[in-house]
């Protein structure tokens, strides 16, 4: 079966699947590792940390795969990120951009020509985003991690609400796991799916194994889980920051929104409820082991095809 949608036309991609980006652990390895087993690969270049690690990361990792990846370059938590831009540049790989709004970046990134994505909690800001040039955006769900706004909206709604909105590619996150997902995805309008705690959970991410233990162990129905994952700030704390932005250096404002936002010890719940992985998204009702990259993928896309061809309502047109 051939995989072929907007997103692997843009990327050259075997599958339309992009990882997610990871600030801390998302190197060069790691992006090596998901371009080989056909999906779009990262880089975050917060993890690359200055500009010249970027370019020479940027370089390993096409020694070490033919397949597509980009560079992640996050608002207040990628440090020097217009230098960032320029090695992009440079190197002519394609961006994503996440956190803020892309204005500061755009006229710079249409200018040079690079394949841009952008990332978005809303699908107002991807549309927003589009406006400016964006070449494709992904909108992630309540059900994702990261950056949380109250106006949030879960994974497939923002697919058959947002899909239809869109002229460019879509990209569809939050919670996505497996080849349910991404054919649930697919079916109701997305051009593909970008998957950050699936992808946490196989061999060659850079974190302990403990932790991806954790995530196997864990059940998306636990209330301690999804309190922290599908919590957000409470409205009139979120409202106090937002009048604040624009008054403020963005890597002053940014911790602002980051500090308003639940984290997992601020539970106020039974006690007695286990405690679950303290990462990821509700994307571990997925994770049954920890597999590698490769296997990982080749599991899903066939598991994908088999059960497409048990579409009959499709196949018997």
């Amino acid at each position: 079966m051939e995989w072929k949608t907007r997103i692997t036309e843009m990327f050259d991609c075997k599958y339309p699947i992009l990882e997610g980006a990871y600030a801390g652990f998302g190197n060069w390895e790691f992006a090596a590792a998901c371009a080989e087993a056909g999906v779009h690969g990262l880089i975050t270049a917060s993890t690359s940390r200055t500009p010249e690690q970027l370019s020479e990361d940027i370089r390993s990792c096409r020694k070490a795969t033919s397949g597509s990846f980009g560079v992640n370059l996050s608002f207040g938590i990628c440090p020097r990120i217009d230098e960032m831009l320029e090695v992009c540049i440079e190197e002519k790989v394609p961006v994503e951009t996440a956190v803020y709004r892309p204005d500061s970046l755009a006229p710079r990134i249409k200018e040079s020509g690079l394949k841009w994505i952008h990332k978005t909690a809303r699908v107002k800001d991807s549309l927003h985003a589009e406006e400016l040039g964006a070449d494709a955006v992904i909108v992630v769900g309540v059900e994702g991690v990261g950056f949380k706004n109250p106006e949030q909206l879960p994974t497939f709604m923002n697919v058959t609400w947002g899909a239809p909105q869109f002229k460019v590619p879509f990209v569809a996150a939050g919670g996505i796991g497996d080849a349910r997902g991404l054919l649930g995805a697919l079916a109701m309008g997305a051009d593909g799916i970008m998957m950050g705690t699936a992808f946490m959970a196989t061999k060659e991410c850079p974190t302990n194994e403990a932790s991806k233990q954790d995530m196997v162990s864990s059940s998306p129905d636990n209330p301690r889980l999804r309190w922290r994952v599908m919590s957000h700030a409470s409205p009139k704390d979120y409202a106090e920051v937002m009048r604040k932005r624009g008054n403020l250096p963005l890597n002053e404002w940014l911790p602002m929104l980051e500090r308003v936002q639940p984290s997992a010890g601020d539970w106020e719940g039974d006690p007695n409820v286990p405690e679950p992985s303290r990462v990821g998204s509700l994307a571990v009702g997925a994770i049954k082991s920890v597999p590698t990259v490769k296997e990982f993928i080749d599991n899903m896309i066939r598991e994908a095809e088999e059960l497409a061809e048990k579409w009959e309502w499709i196949n018997g047109r």
